[in-house]
């Protein structure tokens, strides 16, 4: 079976639950104390998507001011940046819209784009309606989900449906092949709450 080695980076404010989206992606656990990225962390995890291995390469960027200047280090070269808002705080997801101009002028152009909404298990403190970020990912092409680190919602989900969107190998093109086949399938939205 074919093996794909894909880069990942997850970009957004300090506190929305990128390393916890991680932790439960890969290592299936959830720490409420978790601490606060220091520049970037690296996660691996192989699952299988049809014929073929994804091997994620994840790097999990620090969304503190002082770390911002590091984050186009480890989106070059990405096959796709999941960025992360908070529901609960509306200004997280002002600042996601930041993260995405950033990423549309600094990453590769063609880019797969995941906005998750963490922390849909605190629905009752909503901030950011589910429709208007829905909305906002649609009008730039992007995967949207509602996720939950700390219940386990979405989480895989998100993974698999960046598979979906990465482009497919043709038969006999190998991984040292020069150019891909763009083959998209249309992105479903998930819910949770």
């Amino acid at each position: 079976m074919a093996q794909r080695e894909l880069k990942i980076c997850l970009l957004g404010d300090t506190g929305v639950g990128k390393s916890s989206i991680v932790w439960r992606f890969v290592e299936d656990s959830f720490d409420p104390n978790i601490n606060p990225t220091i520049g970037a962390s690296f996660m691996t995890k192989t699952v299988q998507y049809q014929n073929e291995l994804h091997k994620f390469l994840i790097w999990d960027t620090a969304g503190q001011e002082r770390f911002r200047t590091l984050a186009p280090m480890y989106y070059r070269g990405s096959a796709a940046a999941i960025i992360v808002y908070d529901i609960t705080k509306e200004d997280s997801f002002q600042a996601l819209k930041n993260w995405v101009k950033e990423l549309r002028q600094h990453g590769p152009p063609n880019i797969v784009v995941a906005i998750a909404g963490n922390k849909c298990d605190l629905s009752d403190a909503r901030e950011v309606l589910e429709k208007d970020a829905k909305d906002y990912a649609d009008s730039i092409h992007a995967i949207f989900v509602e996720t939950s680190a700390k219940n386990a919602i979405n989480i895989h989900e998100v993974f698999i449906e960046i598979s979906q969107q990465i482009p497919v190998l043709d038969a006999g093109e190998g991984t040292a092949g020069k150019g891909f086949k763009l083959h998209r399938q249309p992105s479903e939205t998930r819910t949770c709450c």
